[in-house]
Formats: C-alpha cells, sequence, structure tokens
C-alpha cells in the first residue's frame, strides 16, 4: 500500500504496471497535472469535467471500472472559539471542504482545494501503520475521516445555541435575533450538503463494493460511515428545530417585557387621571369655585388636595387588587 501526497509520475508509472493498490491525495492541481491523470489513469471525460469543477452537490457516477464520488467533510472549529461567535451561512459554507474521489481496483485519487486536517492527519496514521489495508477499507477511512469531521462543528454550534438561549433569558435583544437567524441560514447550508450526502452513503456501500479489484469484505464498515451521517444529518434537523424554538422564547421574552412597560404607563396614567379630570373641572369656570378660592389654603385644600386624595385613594385600590404585585 503507498500513499502519495503529490504527482509523481515515475513511481505512479510503476505502480500502474506492477497493479500495487495507491492512494495518491492531490491538493489544487493545476490543469496539466488533471490532464496527465486523466490519460494515465483512463478517467472518463465527464468525470474529468467535474472535477474541474468544485461547489458540486455530494454525488457518486460510476464509469465502467472506476467511480467518481463527490464528497464533504469540515473544517475544525477554531481555538479561540466562543460560544457567543455565530457563523453565518458564508462561513459555514466556507468550514465545508470537498473532496473529490475517484476509485478504482488499482487506486484512489483525492482531489481537493483546501486544506483538511482530517485527511492529512489519516495519510500521517496509515503510513505509521505496518498492517496491509484493503482496498476498499481504504477508501471507508477516507469517508469516515472526513464524516467525523462534522462533529466538532456541530457541537460548536449547539453550544452557540445554549449561550444564545441564556443570553435571551436574561436580556433580549435585536442582535440575538440576528444571531437565530444566522444560525438556521448556516444549518440550512449543511443540510444542504449533508441530506444528499446521507442518502448518497446508502447507494454507495453498494456501488463501491462493486468495483473490479475491491473486495466485498468491508460492506459493514461503509454501513458504520451511512450510521454517522445520519446522526449528522438529525443533528442538524435537531438543530433547526431548537432555534425555531429559541425564536418563539425571544419573542415570548420581548412580549412580556412590553407587557410590564404597558402595565407601568397604563397605571401612571390611571392615577394621573383624577388630576386632568380636577384641573378640567376647575377650567369649567364655575363661580362657587371662582368665589371662594382666594387664598392659598383652599387652592391647597380644594386643588392640590383633591388630587391628592384621588391618587392616594386609585394607589390603596391598586394595591388591594394587586395590580402592583
Amino acid at each position: 500500500m503507498h500513499i502519495l501526497d503529490a504527482i509523481d509520475e515515475q513511481l505512479i508509472e510503476r505502480l500502474l504496471v506492477e497493479h500495487h493498490f495507491f492512494w495518491l491525495d492531490v491538493v489544487e492541481p493545476s490543469d496539466e497535472q488533471l490532464t496527465w491523470m486523466a490519460e494515465r489513469f483512463g478517467w472518463h471525460p465527464l468525470a474529468v469535467e467535474d472535477t474541474r469543477e468544485f461547489r458540486q452537490r455530494p454525488k457518486l457516477d460510476r464509469y465502467g471500472d472506476h467511480m467518481l464520488l463527490v464528497f464533504y467533510g469540515a473544517e475544525p472549529v477554531a481555538e479561540g472559539h466562543r460560544a457567543l461567535d455565530v457563523p453565518d451561512e458564508e462561513t459555514a459554507r466556507r468550514k465545508l471542504v470537498e473532496v473529490h474521489l475517484l476509485v478504482s481496483g488499482d487506486w484512489v485519487v483525492t482531489v481537493r482545494r483546501d486544506w483538511c486536517g482530517a485527511i492529512d492527519d489519516l495519510r500521517t496514521r496509515m503510513r505509521a501503520e505496518r498492517e496491509p489495508e484493503s482496498e476498499s477499507f481504504v477508501v471507508y477511512r477516507i469517508l469516515d475521516a472526513l464524516t467525523d469531521t462534522f462533529f466538532p462543528l456541530l457541537e460548536a454550534i449547539d453550544d452557540t445555541i445554549d449561550a444564545l438561549e441564556d443570553a435571551i433569558i436574561l436580556d433580549a435583544t435585536d442582535q440575538q435575533l440576528q444571531g437565530i437567524f444566522k444560525l438556521k441560514r448556516a444549518l440550512g447550508a449543511l443540510r444542504r450538503v449533508v441530506t444528499p450526502q446521507r442518502d448518497l452513503a446508502q447507494r454507495a456501500i453498494e456501488d463501491i463494493n462493486d468495483l473490479p479489484g475491491l473486495d466485498v469484505g468491508t460492506r459493514d464498515w461503509f454501513r458504520d460511515v451511512y450510521d454517522h451521517l445520519i446522526r449528522v444529518s438529525d443533528l442538524v434537523d435537531s438543530y433547526r428545530d431548537l432555534l425555531t424554538g429559541l425564536m418563539d422564547v425571544y419573542l415570548s421574552t420581548t412580549s412580556n417585557r412590553m407587557n410590564e412597560v404597558m402595565k407601568q404607563l397604563t397605571l401612571v396614567s390611571t392615577i394621573f387621571l383624577p388630576v386632568t379630570a380636577l384641573t378640567g373641572f376647575f377650567g369649567m369656570n364655575f363661580g362657587w369655585l371662582v368665589r371662594h378660592i382666594d387664598s392659598f389654603w383652599t387652592f391647597a385644600l380644594f386643588g392640590v388636595g383633591g388630587a391628592a386624595v384621588a391618587a392616594v385613594g386609585l394607589f390603596v385600590w391598586f394595591k388591594r387588587a394587586r395590580f402592583l404585585d
């Protein structure tokens, strides 16, 4: 089993002639390199065209004795990530790593444009292992490594949702509502990749094992990849449901806050209602009031005293009716 991380034409030629199975991992290959590999490996023209174009949906295309498998993984979460660092849709899309796998009974070629720590670590581990592995088991390990990269990203999203929920209960703000919408769009971007990839994995179990030169003893291992993708898909859907519930919490919190404000304003306006009535009463120019309010004490008794008695009476009534609790 040979593992190559660069195109060595002489070594590849020797391995092909001797029918030694190998894994070639290529990052950002040039057009000339892609053309050479297509001619030497005998790739189908449609497979070559798809390999040149990235940002495709997960898919599996069979071309005789080889196949093209478009599979996604995710970049690791940054070490300085905080729970309230809400990823948006574009950030989630950038975190996705698109890998094109071309598989046959003699070789596996992975083509990608982005750095992927899971693939690099897998190459290092496989080089250190002494036990030779079957051809299809190598394909399984690549797919399994890419699938497992989704779990740290989803765990970070879970922490963000919990932090948003705590912050909303303490003090709901418009920034938190924007964070909810950003998270929903980010999960939507993940869902557009994970859901078809989950459905693809079920079909890939049979198609990969049917390739000439690959053993059929790893079918159970590929089912493990399918199970992991089901878990990832379920987590994405459950987090979207959590965000819907979180939006309801936000709306309830802001509604309760508005109700409290309206309650206070209503109490204030009710207290000032008799004062307004008394001033209006004085303003109606009743002759008796005009003739008898001729000193400060009469003004305090009929004017200020009447307003104070009405305010105190309303306050006592509100307390007994528990409007002020």
